[in-house]
C-alpha cells in the first residue's frame, strides 16, 4: 500500500485532531503517502484532497475539532454519489481510507467497501461512546469532564438557593455520558434510555431526600427521550412538589467542543495507529477499537448492528450513593 487517506465525518468529537495526527505519523513512518479528504463524504465525492505531511500536524494533539472539517452527505447515501466518491479515491491513487467518526461514518465505509472494494479501517470517533467493538470512543472522556466541570459550577448555586437542578446532557439514544457524569457529580439520580424511569420514581426519591436530608438536588437527564427530557420531567415534578424550587440546564454543544483529556489523545494514538497497521496487515471494513487494554478489530457490521452493554453497576451506584437512605 502506498497511498492512504484519512477523513473525519459525522459529529465532531476532541481527539480527532490527535487520531488524524497519529494517522499521519503513522503513515510517514512506514514510508507511505497520506491525504486528508476535507469534510467527510462530501469531500470525497468532490474530490477535496489535501497532502499531509509532518508539519501538517504539529501542534494540534491538544486542539479539539478536525482540521479536515466534518459534513453530512445526502448524496453519499445513495448508490450513485458512492460510485463517485470511489471514483475519485481510484483516480488519486489512494489504496486505503481510514474512517473517524462513529455509527453513520462506518455505515458509508462498510458500503464503499463492499460495493467498490475499498480498504477501509474505522477510528471510533464520537462523544456518545455507544459504539459495539470498543470499551470507550475518542471524545468520551472529554465530554464527560466538560459536564462535570459544568455541574460542579451548578451546584454552587443549586446549594446556595436551595434548589433542585435537572441537567441535561448528550449521548444521543444511550446514558454513558449520563451515568458517569451523574457519579463523578455526585448527583442524586440519573434518567437514562436503558433504566426504566418515570416522573412518579422521581417525586418519590426526591420527596425522600428533598425534606429529610439535602437541600439541593441534581439530577443527570440523557437526552434522546422527548417525553423523559429534562424540561419536561422538572415541569411535572413541580406540580407533584410545588414546594420545590426546580430549575432545569441543557448543556448542549459545550461537551463536544474542547481541548481532548490525556486519556483522549492517547486512546486517539493508540486508534490511528491502529488503523494504519491494520490496512497495512490486509485488515478492511473493520474499526480498530480498545477493549480490555488490547487493540482489536470489529467488523464494521458488528459496531453498527450490536448493542453495545452498558456497565449496570454504575447505575446501580448512583442509586446507593445517592443519600437517599440515610435520615
Amino acid at each position: 500500500m502506498k497511498k492512504i487517506a484519512v477523513f473525519t465525518s459525522g459529529g465532531d468529537a476532541p481527539g480527532m485532531n490527535a487520531c488524524i495526527r497519529a494517522v499521519v505519523r503513522g503513515c510517514l513512518y512506514y514510508k507511505i503517502d497520506v491525504v486528508g479528504v476535507l469534510r467527510g463524504y462530501e469531500g470525497m465525492m468532490n474530490g477535496h484532497f489535501v497532502p499531509l505531511n509532518g508539519q501538517s500536524v504539529s501542534n494540534m494533539i491538544q486542539k479539539g475539532g478536525t482540521i479536515l472539517k466534518s459534513a453530512r452527505s445526502d448524496e453519499f447515501r445513495t448508490k450513485e454519489g458512492r460510485a463517485k466518491a470511489a471514483e475519485q479515491l481510484l483516480k488519486n491513487g489512494i489504496e486505503g481510507l481510514v474512517a473517524i467518526g462513529g455509527n453513520g461514518t462506518f455505515t458509508g465505509a462498510q458500503l464503499l467497501c463492499e460495493e467498490h472494494g475499498i480498504n477501509v479501517v474505522g477510528c471510533p470517533g464520537t462523544i456518545d461512546n455507544d459504539l459495539f467493538g470498543t470499551d470507550f470512543t475518542i471524545g468520551y472522556d472529554t465530554a464527560v469532564n466538560t459536564a462535570l466541570d459544568a455541574i460542579d459550577k451548578i451546584r454552587d448555586t443549586a446549594d446556595a438557593h436551595d434548589r433542585i437542578f435537572f441537567i441535561e446532557v448528550m449521548g444521543r439514544d444511550t446514558g454513558y455520558i449520563a451515568v458517569r457524569t451523574a457519579i463523578g457529580g455526585g448527583a442524586e439520580m440519573v434518567v437514562m434510555p436503558e433504566i426504566k424511569v418515570n416522573v412518579k420514581d422521581v417525586v418519590k426519591k426526591l420527596s425522600e431526600t428533598a425534606v429529610h436530608t439535602k437541600s439541593s438536588h441534581m439530577i443527570i437527564v440523557a437526552e434522546g427521550d422527548k417525553e423523559r427530557n429534562a424540561q419536561n420531567i422538572a415541569e411535572k415534578v413541580k406540580k407533584a412538589l410545588p414546594t420545590l424550587d426546580c430549575r432545569v440546564t441543557t448543556l448542549g454543544h459545550i461537551q463536544r467542543g474542547g481541548s481532548p483529556t490525556a486519556a483522549d489523545r492517547v486512546l486517539a494514538s493508540r486508534l490511528g495507529l491502529g488503523a494504519v497497521e491494520g490496512l497495512l496487515a490486509g485488515k478492511t471494513n473493520v474499526m480498530a477499537g480498545v477493549i480490555n487494554r488490547s487493540l482489536v478489530y470489529t467488523s464494521f457490521n458488528d459496531c453498527i448492528t450490536k448493542k453495545k452493554p452498558i456497565n449496570r453497576e454504575l447505575i446501580r451506584m448512583v442509586d446507593i450513593l445517592s443519600g437517599r437512605h440515610y435520615k
